[in-house]
């Protein structure tokens, strides 16, 4: 896999990893709500790890430079 997110691409999802849990495990957001937190939190958080986004593949988006 092709890296295609930048870092600070990368600390912003992982920011919104926390924000998801931090709502889900203090029951601020409940119900299908919060499960769905859950799953979009965790796919932010792998998509963050692996520096790879899917979706941005498909839309030929790069929010990293180049490498050469």
């Amino acid at each position: 896999m092709e890296v295609n997110l930048s870092t600070a691409d990368r600390v912003i999802r992982f920011l919104l990893f926390v924000s998801a849990m931090v709502l889900f495990l203090f029951e601020i957001v409940t119900g299908w709500l919060a499960y769905t937190l859950v799953i979009v939190g965790t796919i932010f958080l792998l998509t963050s790890l692996m520096s790879f986004c899917p979706i941005y593949k498909v839309l030929g988006i790069r929010s990293c430079k180049k490498s050469t």
